[in-house]
């Protein structure tokens, strides 16, 4: 009888966009803005969701695709007004938190790892093991930092500089990011760009987090008991998961659960 009286006030939907793993363009399940975009937009679009609801399960990876992901939540929110909060299962660190930070409000476990708001990079040099072994490395470049980095060559120290510059610039990007987002609930108190992690309460208290709380609980006592949860993620078809890219996606998952293992998960 309902479907005839459209007067009738229906029960609340929330849009959920499953956040989970490594922020990158490589490997099977890795989060970026190309997978993801349609994604979101379908999350936003669908139905008048009274809100959207990220639950998020990652320890950081691209800056860029951190930024792009980001910002296609940012705009569609705010063109259409509709209200984004964050949920943070595990851990929300590095480019894991730039994706929180682009909710209105963020939510997290009393164990929750919130934070890690540096950058890095990070390589192996095996200039000394192809010389022990006689591997002779030729490089021919137009251009004298062509090869800055160069892993089968010893380290310059302008290379160095050149990286940690490089490095500053996204941290300051990360920094007014933060910044902007969370506008009146970070502390003053204390540096909170160092890297450092915080869990749940403790991240509170320095406002990069502002409560405890799950997203069914949650969005429950928002909305009410009746509100509806449709979720939303990336779909993988049969042929890309029985596909030749099962060594890269081997790599892929090992380098997930290193970067997962830093925060001791």
């Amino acid at each position: 009888m309902k479907q005839w009286l459209p007067f009738l006030k229906s029960d609340p939907t929330v849009a959920v966009i499953r956040l989970s793993g490594m922020i990158g363009t490589t490997g099977r399940g890795a989060l970026n803005d190309a997978s993801l975009g349609p994604v979101i937009e379908k999350a936003f679009s669908k139905g008048k969701p009274a809100a959207v609801a990220l639950e998020i399960n990652s320890p950081g990876g691209s800056p860029v695709q951190s930024s792009l992901i980001g910002a296609r939540i940012r705009r569609l929110a705010d063109e259409k007004n509709i209200p984004v909060l964050a949920f943070v299962e595990d851990v929300a660190a590095s480019g894991g938190y730039w994706l929180a930070a682009a909710a209105d409000e963020i939510y997290a476990d009393t164990s929750s790892v919130v934070g890690s708001i540096g950058v890095i990079s990070a390589g192996f040099g095996l200039h000394e093991l192809m010389a022990k072994n006689g591997v002779e490395r030729r490089v021919y470049t137009a251009g004298e930092s062509k090869s800055m980095l160069d892993p089968f060559q010893p380290e310059k120290p302008e290379d160095i500089a050149r990286l940690k510059e490089l490095l500053e610039d996204i941290h300051v990007n990360f920094k007014e990011h933060v910044t902007e987002r969370r506008v009146g609930k970070l502390t003053a108190e204390r540096d909170l760009f160092t890297g450092d992690i915080w869990l749940g309460r403790k991240a509170i208290e320095v406002g990069l987090v502002d409560g405890i709380g799950h997203l069914k609980p949650h969005l429950q006592k928002r909305f009410g008991e009746k509100v509806k949860l449709r979720r939303y993620g990336v779909k993988k078809g049969l042929f890309s998961r029985f596909s030749a890219q099962v060594f890269g996606d081997a790599l892929h998952s090992i380098e997930e659960r290193a970067q997962f293992a830093r925060f001791g998960l």
